[in-house]
C-alpha cells in the first residue's frame, strides 16, 4: 500500500512539474532579458545607441556622417572615437554615452563600440592618398572665404547661402548645432550619403592642403550667430 502510494505521489509530482514547464507567462528559454549593462554585442549596442543617426551599419542618414567612412576612419584614431562617444561634443546633437559623463554604457561598452566601429575601416578605399589630418593649423576667415568660393560655392551657393545642388551652410540654427571639428570632419571626410565629396573633391578638382581645410572651417566658423538659432533678433 505505501509503496502504491509513494509511485503515485512520484505521478502527481511528475505531473505538477510537467504542467508548471507549460504555465501560461512562464518564460520560455533565452526570453529572459539581459540587463542593459550586460550587453557585450556590438551590432546591438550600435543598433540601440548610434544607427539613428549615423545610420545603418555606419552608412550615414543625413543627421550625422557615416562611421564607416573610410576617410574618416582614416583620419580618425581610436582615441577620437573612445572620447567623442564617451564624452559626446559640447554644443552639439552628439550626446555623452559613458556613464562617466551622464550617458548609460559602461566603459566596457564603449570599448566594444570603438572596436566594431574601428573593423569597418578599409584603408586601401583612399587608393594610397594620405587626407589631411583630424585636428589641423588655426585657420584664416579670409582666405577661407576665397577657399568656399571657389571650392564649394558651386553647390552650397554663394556666400554658402544655399545653391542648387546643396543647402546653406551658414545658417544660424545649423551653425548652432555642428561644431568646428564636426566641419572639418566633414570638408576632409565628405558625405557619400548625401553625394558631398571628401578633401579630393570632384575627379577634376585639385584636393585641398591641410590649411585650405583649417581656413574654409574658420570662415564657417565665423558665420556662426552669437546666438545661434535664436528667434527676434538674435534676443535669446
Amino acid at each position: 500500500m505505501k509503496q502504491r502510494l509513494g509511485r503515485a505521489a512520484l505521478i502527481l509530482a511528475g505531473a505538477f512539474a510537467a504542467g508548471c514547464e507549460r504555465m501560461p507567462g512562464k518564460p520560455g528559454p533565452g526570453s529572459v532579458e539581459i540587463r542593459p549593462d550586460k550587453i557585450r554585442d556590438f551590432a546591438l549596442l550600435y543598433s540601440e545607441n548610434c544607427a539613428a543617426c549615423h545610420g545603418r551599419n555606419g552608412q550615414g542618414s543625413g543627421a550625422a556622417i557615416g562611421l564607416a567612412n573610410p576617410v574618416y576612419l582614416a583620419i580618425a584614431d581610436d582615441a577620437v572615437l573612445s572620447r567623442t562617444t564617451a564624452q559626446g561634443v559640447a554644443r552639439s546633437l552628439m550626446p555623452a554615452f559613458a556613464r562617466s559623463a551622464g550617458g548609460e554604457l559602461t566603459d566596457e561598452q564603449v570599448a566594444i563600440l570603438v572596436a566594431g566601429i574601428r573593423a569597418w575601416a578599409r584603408p586601401d578605399a583612399l587608393g594610397g592618398a594620405t587626407p589631411p589630418p583630424y585636428a589641423g593649423p588655426a585657420g584664416d576667415p579670409t582666405r577661407g572665404a576665397a577657399v568656399f568660393a571657389s571650392v564649394c560655392a558651386s553647390c552650397h551657393g554663394a556666400g554658402g547661402a544655399g545653391g542648387p545642388k546643396a543647402g546653406s551652410l551658414v545658417d544660424g540654427s545649423f551653425l548652432g548645432l555642428v561644431s568646428d571639428q564636426a566641419l572639418r570632419t566633414t570638408v576632409i571626410a565628405g558625405r557619400p550619403d548625401l553625394g558631398h565629396p571628401d578633401w579630393r573633391g570632384e575627379a577634376s578638382s585639385t584636393p585641398l592642403t591641410d590649411q585650405q581645410v583649417s581656413d574654409v572651417v574658420a570662415w564657417l566658423a565665423s558665420q556662426r550667430p552669437e546666438n545661434p538659432g535664436a528667434p527676434y533678433g538674435g534676443n535669446p
